[in-house]
C-alpha cells in the first residue's frame, strides 16, 4: 500500500491542519509514493522500536522526532543518529501529535484507561463531573494507572468536576475550570500558579497519559488492508 493513502486516511479521522502552530506532524521522513507493508505504531523513537522495524516500512509516532530545524545529521546525537537509521533501513515517519490529542487521544485515554464514561470536550481540556474526594481520586488514578506514587499539589479536599490532559497540559492551567487539574507533567512554578487559583493537580506522567496512543490509533488502521504492529517505546523514567 502507498503511503498516501495511508497519510489520507489518517488525515480524514484526525486532521493535520488541526496541529498547533509549534507543531511538526505529519509526514517526516519517507515520500507518500512509496510502498510499505508493515505499520510501525510507537509513542515515541528509541533503539528499540528501530530495531524491531523491519526495512521498507512506515512508523507512526504520537510524538514528532523533528521538531526544530536541523542544520545537519553529521553528528550521532538525537535525533541524528534515528534519522541516519532509518534512511539506512528506508523507514518513513508520521507522527500525529497535537491533531490526535484533540480528536482521540485525550478522550480515549479518560474513558479507555480512567474509566470515566460520560464528560465533556473543550479543545485539549476534558471535563468529568465527580462529586469525591481528592484523597479518594488520587488512590484512585494510582490504581488505574499501576503507579506506586502520583505526584500532586494539594489545593482542596472537596471536589466536583476535574479537568483531564494528556501529556504537558501546565499551559492550559488558566482556561481550567475545574477543582483538579490531571495531566502528565507540570512545571514548578505552573504548580505554585494553580495552587493560588485553589486548583489541584495530579500529575500522571507523560508516558503514563500517552503511552495508550498506539491502542487508540491500532483500533482505527483495522480498517485498512495493512500489516499492524505495536513496537511502544519505553519509559525513560524509572520509580524507586
Amino acid at each position: 500500500m502507498k503511503i498516501e493513502k495511508i497519510y489520507n486516511f489518517l488525515d480524514s479521522i484526525s486532521p493535520f491542519c488541526e496541529q498547533e502552530a509549534w507543531d511538526n506532524s505529519g509526514l517526516l521522513l519517507g515520500s507518500l509514493q512509496d510502498d510499505v507493508e508493515n505499520v510501525y505504531l510507537s509513542l515515541d523513537i528509541d533503539e528499540a522500536v528501530l530495531e524491531a522495524c523491519s526495512e521498507n516500512s512506515l512508523l507512526i509516532t504520537h510524538h514528532p522526532l523533528i521538531f526544530k530545524s536541523l542544520k545537519n545529521i553529521a553528528n550521532h546525537k538525537y535525533p541524528n543518529a534515528f534519522i541516519k537509521t532509518m534512511i539506512r533501513k528506508n523507514i518513513a515517519l508520521i507522527s500525529m501529535h497535537t491533531n490526535y490529542d484533540k480528536s482521540h487521544l485525550n478522550a480515549y485515554f479518560t474513558e479507555e484507561i480512567l474509566g470515566f464514561k460520560h464528560y465533556t470536550q473543550d479543545g485539549f481540556l476534558i471535563y468529568v463531573d465527580l462529586k469525591d474526594s481528592f484523597s479518594n481520586l488520587l488512590a484512585y488514578v494510582k490504581e488505574k494507572l499501576g503507579l506506586p506514587v502520583l505526584k500532586y499539589a494539594f489545593a482542596k479536599e472537596e471536589l466536583k468536576k476535574i479537568a483531564i490532559c494528556t501529556g504537558s497540559g501546565g499551559d492550559l492551567i488558566n482556561d481550567v475550570k475545574a477543582d483538579c487539574f490531571l495531566s502528565g507533567d507540570f512545571k514548578y512554578h505552573q504548580a505554585l500558579e494553580a495552587l493560588s487559583n485553589g486548583l489541584n493537580l495530579i500529575e500522571l506522567g507523560h508516558f503514563e497519559s500517552e503511552s495508550c496512543f498506539v491502542n487508540s490509533l491500532s483500533n482505527h488502521l483495522q480498517n485498512l488492508p495493512l500489516k499492524v504492529i505495536i513496537t511502544n517505546s519505553k519509559n525513560p523514567f524509572k520509580y524507586h
